[in-house]
């Protein structure tokens, strides 16, 4: 029996479209003609907004249409365990159940394990983060517990801080209903806190979990919502506020640009390059990094998203050095720009950047679907360049573009 990475992506949509759905129903459900779902099932014209539209509709993550998860997930063995073991430990602290010999660590000793989870985080080195995030949890929750009532404030953040980690580990590796879960426990334990700029940025969390889940428009509202609720004055604002809103904004026109919505994107643009320009430099602060160079980079993707490939290549032009990035904005840029390549038809290119990424970053890789997604936008290249990069992210084979894809020879698994 097929695999279902053994299918093209038009199959897939075909298979979740299933005998009931007709084209026309699921075009009327999309927004989408109906001559743009039966060239999008005859692997013609996947862009990637008309993919997300499509993941929308069938509720699921736009990995499951490539074929890098299946409809339910399978995991290798140590993915699933960090996964389980988070799992219990969100669970078990949000119902206040801790471990009887765990001694309270000293809240500067939490606050440094919690910088440490960001490290591995924007590292790219998620299983490696989510297994510590699982005793730092416990941890955690046990100085909550020892905090006299009227000094728990800090120990809240810390609380607030690991289950937003939690969920991003979770929404990460697609376990959706765990990272659903975290994000709450975060945004009560912020609300706790009495922290304004906690409860923003839990907001922009899950507005990241939804934008995973496919729920553009609800990720659209509370992207608008997280960084309104946080925009500061420039006049007086310090750069960890401007790091902070510089980050919402810059999501907010990710979600715009996934939604095709030019005007709001623009706008939201807009006002991340003002900050980045405003603060001058890459400032890391609340489990984030922004600045000029992180405004610019993931502008490439916005406009990549929105179809303005020539946009996309100025801006890769004007970007000489991105060694202030974390890893994995790095990566991600890597990936953006072969995308940008691969729509302009510059499929050899295009190739050479995604190859690179893969090789540098190949844990990091594993648990992103835009790999898939350049592959099957590459026509005419070097047969030697795709049967290398189709077999370092897994694709099955097919047929796209003219070329066959190798078996493949890893599984990507999300």
């Amino acid at each position: 029996m097929p695999q279902w990475s053994d299918y093209s992506t038009g199959e897939r949509i075909k298979i979740l479209r299933g005998r009931e759905m007709r084209q026309a129903d699921l075009a009327e459900i999309t927004g989408l003609t109906t001559a743009t779902i039966q060239n999008v099932e005859q692997n013609k014209r996947q862009s990637l907004p008309t993919l997300l539209k499509i993941a929308d509709a069938f509720n699921v993550d736009l990995s499951v249409l490539l074929g890098q998860q299946a409809p339910r997930r399978a995991m290798a063995q140590n993915d699933r365990r960090m996964i389980r073991d988070l799992a219990r430990a969100v669970h078990d602290t949000a119902a206040g159940i801790v471990p009887a010999n765990v001694e309270a660590a000293p809240l500067d000793e939490l606050q440094q394990t919690t910088d440490r989870c960001w490290e591995l985080y924007w590292r790219g080195r998620y299983v490696e983060a989510g297994t510590v995030i699982a005793p730092f949890l416990t941890s955690a929750a046990v100085r909550l517990r020892e905090q006299p009532a009227d000094e728990q404030a800090a120990a809240l953040g810390v609380m607030s801080d690991a289950y937003r980690l939690a969920a991003y580990v979770a929404n990460l590796m697609g376990a959706r209903d765990l990272a659903y879960a975290a994000i709450g426990h975060a945004h009560l334990a912020a609300e706790r806190a009495a922290d304004d700029m906690r409860v923003a940025l839990v907001g922009s969390g899950r507005a990241w979990v939804y934008l995973r889940d496919a729920r553009l428009p609800e990720a659209l509202t509370l992207a608008e919502k997280a960084a309104v609720d946080i925009e500061p004055r420039f006049s007086k604002a310090t750069p960890e506020q401007l790091t902070a809103y510089g980050s919402h904004v810059n999501f907010a026109a990710v979600v715009a640009s996934r939604m095709g919505d030019k005007e709001r994107a623009a706008d939201f643009l807009s006002q991340s390059h003002a900050t980045g320009a405003r603060m001058g430099q890459e400032v890391r602060a609340h489990g984030t990094l922004f600045g000029p160079v992180t405004a610019t980079t993931q502008a490439v993707g916005i406009k990549v998203a929105l179809g303005q490939t020539g946009q996309a290549l100025d801006l890769i032009k004007s970007i000489q050095d991105v060694s202030a990035l974390t890893e994995a904005a790095r990566n991600r840029y890597a990936m953006d720009k072969a995308l940008a390549q691969a729509d302009a038809r510059q499929w050899d290119a295009s190739l050479d950047t995604l190859e690179q990424a893969l090789l540098e970053a190949p844990d990091w890789a594993r648990h992103q679907a835009l790999p898939g997604v350049i592959v099957q936008r590459v026509g005419r290249a070097s047969t030697a360049r795709l049967r290398r990069v189709s077999e370092l992210i897994g694709v099955a084979p097919s047929t796209y573009g003219g070329h066959e894809f190798l078996p493949a020879t890893r599984k990507t698994a999300l």
